[in-house]
Parts: C-alpha cells; sequence; structure tokens
C-alpha cells in the first residue's frame, strides 16, 4: 500500500513538474522576439530569385522584424507566400530557439528558353516560368513554340537535359512548319532534322554513334543537314 502511494505521490510531482515547465516555455516563447531572418537557398542554383526578395515575401516590413512575436507570426502562411513565387519550386519556413527567421528555397529549373513575343523559361517539370531579371539561365533556345506546343515539345527538351551528350552540344531548337523538330549545335553548322518527337532513345543513339565516327573521320564539317526521322539510320545531306 505504501509503494503505491509512493508511485502515485511521484506521478503526480512529475506532471506537475511538466505542466510548470510547459507553461514556463509557452511563456518565455510569448516574449521572444524574432532578431534575424536568414535565407538558405539549397542546392547550386543560379540567382533566379533573390534574397531580398525571399526578404520582402518574408515580412513586408523589414522594420518590424525585431518587434513581432512568435506567437503571431503564422509559418504556413508565410511558405505559402513563397511557394506562389513564380521563381520557387519549394519552401520551408522555420523558427530557430534563438528567435531566427530562417528560410531554405528551392528554386525553379528552367530547362529551355522559348523566344515568344513575351519569352518564357520551360521548367525541369514542364511549366512555363518567366524570365527572371536577376539571371539569364544558359540553355537551348527554342523557336517557332507557342505555349500550345510546351507539352509536345517538353519530353525532348528533358530529353537534352538529362543527355550530357545533349546538353553540351544543343543550343537551339525549331519547329518548322510541318512540325518537325531541327537542333542547332554549338560548335558545327549542319542542322540536325530530329523529326516528331518519338524513339527519342533510337534517335538519341544514332545521333551519337554517327557523331563519334565522323569526328573521328574528321567529317563533320563536310555536311549541312543531318536526319534522324528514318528508322535505324542517319541520312546525310552534303554541303
Amino acid at each position: 500500500m505504501r509503494g503505491k502511494m509512493l508511485t502515485y505521490i511521484k506521478f503526480i510531482s512529475l506532471t506537475g513538474l511538466i505542466v510548470f515547465l510547459f507553461a514556463f516555455t509557452s511563456k518565455r516563447n510569448e516574449g521572444r522576439k524574432i532578431h534575424q531572418v536568414q535565407v538558405e537557398f539549397v542546392q547550386e542554383q543560379n540567382p533566379y530569385v533573390n534574397e531580398q526578395a525571399v526578404n520582402k515575401l518574408l515580412i513586408q516590413n523589414p522594420e518590424q522584424v525585431t518587434s513581432v512575436g512568435k506567437e503571431i507570426l503564422v509559418l504556413n502562411t508565410v511558405e505559402n507566400e513563397l511557394d506562389a513565387h513564380k521563381m520557387v519550386e519549394d519552401s520551408d519556413v522555420y523558427l530557430t530557439v534563438n528567435g531566427e527567421l530562417r528560410a531554405r528555397i528551392k528554386q525553379r529549373t528552367p530547362i529551355a528558353r522559348v523566344d515568344a513575343i513575351t519569352p518564357f523559361y520551360v521548367d525541369v517539370t514542364g511549366n512555363m516560368m518567366p524570365l527572371s531579371t536577376n539571371y539569364s539561365a544558359h540553355v537551348p533556345l527554342v523557336h517557332n513554340v507557342s505555349e500550345r506546343e510546351v507539352s509536345e515539345i517538353y519530353p525532348l527538351l528533358r530529353k537534352i537535359q538529362d543527355d550530357e551528350f545533349l546538353k553540351k552540344h544543343v543550343v537551339s531548337v525549331y519547329r518548322n512548319s510541318k512540325g518537325d523538330y531541327e537542333l542547332g549545335l554549338r560548335v558545327y553548322s549542319f542542322a540536325v532534322v530530329f523529326g516528331k518527337i518519338e524513339e527519342l532513345n533510337s534517335k538519341v543513339k544514332n545521333f551519337k554513334a554517327f557523331y563519334q565516327k565522323a569526328l573521328k573521320d574528321q567529317s563533320l564539317d563536310r555536311y549541312k543537314k543531318v536526319s534522324l526521322q528514318f528508322s535505324n539510320q542517319v541520312v546525310c545531306t552534303i554541303k
């Protein structure tokens, strides 16, 4: 009986201590002010959105940073504001025990720039994103493609982005009047007629094999056009 009573007393004491510590911590947090804002860009990305723009979204009036209590800062709302930014893919906003407001930002990644009346980027997910006033991406330039054709051309653009050989050599993509696509190369002047966006792996494999053989033969400068439109073959037009 005495043992049970002792256990009961210990339990009541522990519960009281937890309640006291919780109340004490909550009271201290209510009085703690945000004294610093820190922005971190995850991964090594180019600055399509700068820290100043993020700070403006975090707290509209920076002068009030030192007087805003934690309890009135709704972090989910702040994250939603950041995620809605056209250059931001994802964000994580949190407060440290030292009263720092931190934001981890992952920017959207453009993989092509479309030369339209109002130019825009196509990002790695296949969605359109506006140009940045802070930085110009070094990505292939796409001609004669409207917003309607973005979903059509996206698999080709993603293939260029993901393939190191294509990423190194392809600087432009052109959609002709027949709806066929042509690739412009960084070094050589011949056009690569890719045709319709189908059988991507096979066409790329054929082009790589042709390129390596022609490079070995030192004949790449002889061609005006290289067509990948036909199955399992590369058709070349000499200058």
